[in-house]
């Protein structure tokens, strides 16, 4: 059990003066969770209270209750409970028998709101668990027996100690030290050619060092620090057009800024554990789910990604899908080759070749080649020799389509969710369906579910995991209700990912330019989301 006493010299208030209501007595004694038995969890007295005394009047609490009656506070000679229940536990606020009540009970929702946000399940063990949390919030809340100010959102606030001068400080500090790398730099590339001009004119090149450093040393202290420079700087290096480095850059109809991945990975560097978005969170789990590959001397990678926008209502808003096949050589013998390409996709999806690439050979034959069948393919590096693009709004073309039912039942919302494979040639891994809550409301209680769910009360989410959807498991539904609005459950966002590709798209051969032997070949096929939203 956690006991904690308000600090007795806390007579300022949160603006820095001092308070007025000082001179009347005190009106909330205390706020704690209990057990339905009186058993104390987290208690937090805003008077000089013992421990023996809050003990004893929360052990006499649930005696006090009529159970034929149903009522929010209960009386003794000398202290007033109210309460309000909370599954198996109470949340119970001690007062004096001249306080205001209606301040009472709106003081009490306030608070009943607060443990949600720390706590996922309305447990015991949970609220031990975050106890300090609750006691921190409790204090924002409450102030020498009185309320202040403040709603949900301030005490969140509060209790992580946002500061806005902290964030431009970090800023600034950030600034100058992107400006010391660039000076750093700058510096560097003049000492290395300084060398190269002293080399090139046959002197010594010039000492830049201190302490009787030489000139040998002062050329190679350049050397050093240019090469260092630029080992920091290989991964952000743009790669050539006719070498794209991997599907991702070559697929993007947008890119972000570098300024949000150097923050991005600031961050990480620093220990933060940095919340992906849906797209990305798939394709680092298609990463995950993909077994070691035995790779060939000749491997490829077919990679697609799905956006989709659908109503709540019905109706496909947008769906956009583009693809591609990238081409890895190890091998130099192998280097002259061909791919024959096998598309059985009769939704009218649009081809593109790599510019260096044969587009008669590939209208003619679907076979994949270089214009010069003497030059060979770029060894050791991921090359894309085909793209694809998909864009529609027919609605028969939704792999998974997702129904999202709200209705309103009094104070309560009863939420249906179901899914149905529609492309059932799919096996979808690691599928889950997102929806966001309401806050301040607790938990949802579950009904039927098919697979498992997971609630994150801190980012206010409910999540539906199905580990395989297929021909064989092709629908499922999920019921839950919470407190809430129709409006309040979307969007609904899903993620998967998938060993087979949507558009069907295969190389099924690859054959040597010069006598058209064939050659052993591996394949890697994804199919990740960018974004599947139900608005």
């Amino acid at each position: 059990m956690m006991l904690c006493q308000a600090c007795r010299g806390r007579a300022v208030s949160r603006t820095g003066t001092a308070n007025p209501r000082l001179r009347f007595p005190q009106v909330l004694l205390a706020a704690a969770v209990c057990t339905k038995a009186g058993k104390a969890i987290v208690s937090r007295q805003f008077v000089e209270m013992t421990r023996t005394r809050i003990e004893g009047l929360l052990a006499a609490f649930p005696k006090l209750m009529n159970t034929g009656k149903q009522h929010t506070f209960v009386e003794t000679e000398s202290v007033r409970y109210v309460y309000q229940p909370m599954e198996k536990l109470y949340m119970v606020l001690i007062t004096t028998k001249n306080s205001n009540i209606l301040e009472d009970l709106e003081t009490l929702r306030l608070f009943s709101r607060v443990i949600p946000e720390y706590c996922r399940a309305l447990e015991e063990n949970e609220i031990s668990e975050h106890c300090f949390d609750l006691i921190f919030a409790f204090d924002e809340i409450v102030a020498l027996g009185y309320r202040e100010n403040v709603n949900l959102a301030q005490i969140r606030t509060f209790t992580e100690m946002d500061s806005h001068e902290e964030k431009v400080f970090r800023a600034v500090r950030e600034t100058q030290e992107r400006e010391a790398k660039a000076e750093m730099r700058r510096k560097a590339k003049e000492l290395q050619q300084a060398r190269r001009d002293a080399e090139r004119q046959g002197k010594k090149a010039p000492g830049f060092g201190g302490f009787g450093s030489s000139a040998v040393s002062g050329g190679t202290t350049a050397a050093m620090i240019t090469e260092t420079i630029i080992e920091t700087e290989k991964p952000k290096v743009a790669p050539a057009p006719s070498r794209p480095s991997g599907p991702s850059k070559a697929l993007k109809l947008g890119a972000k800024g570098k300024e949000v991945d150097n923050f991005v990975d600031k961050l990480k560097s620093e220990g933060e554990n940095i919340m992906t978005s849906v797209g990305k969170r798939s394709t680092e789990a298609a990463k995950v789910l993909a077994p070691p590959i035995n790779m060939e001397s000749v491997h490829m990678k077919i990679e697609e990604k799905i956006s989709l926008t659908c109503g709540r209502d019905g109706g496909l808003q947008n769906m956009e899908l583009h693809g591609m096949i990238m081409l890895h050589i190890s091998d130099e013998k192998f280097a002259r080759i061909r791919l024959h390409v096998e598309n059985e996709d009769k939704r009218g999806v649009q081809l593109q070749t790599h510019p260096n690439v044969d587009k008669k050979l590939f209208t003619a034959e679907s076979q994949i080649g270089l214009k010069n069948p003497e030059k060979s393919f770029p060894i050791n590096s991921d090359v894309g020799v085909l793209k694809w693009r998909l864009q529609t709004t027919e609605e028969s073309f939704i792999p998974l389509t997702i129904n999202c039912w709200p209705s309103e039942s009094g104070n309560s919302c009863d939420v249906n969710i179901e899914y149905e494979l529609q492309e059932e040639s799919l096996e979808l891994n690691d599928v889950i369906i997102t929806i966001p809550l309401p806050s301040g409301v607790g938990a949802p209680v579950i009904g039927e579910i098919d697979g498992e769910y997971r609630h994150d009360s801190r980012r206010n989410l409910l999540e539906w995991c199905l580990p395989v959807i297929d021909a064989k498991n092709k629908s499922g539904s999920l019921e839950f209700s919470i407190a809430g609005q129709p409006n309040d459950f979307f969007p609904v966002q899903v993620s998967f990912i998938s060993k087979k590709n949507y558009c069907n798209i295969q190389v099924t051969k690859v054959t040597q330019v010069d006598g058209n032997s064939p050659v052993r070949f591996s394949t890697e096929t994804t199919f990740v989301v960018d974004k599947y939203e139900i608005l």
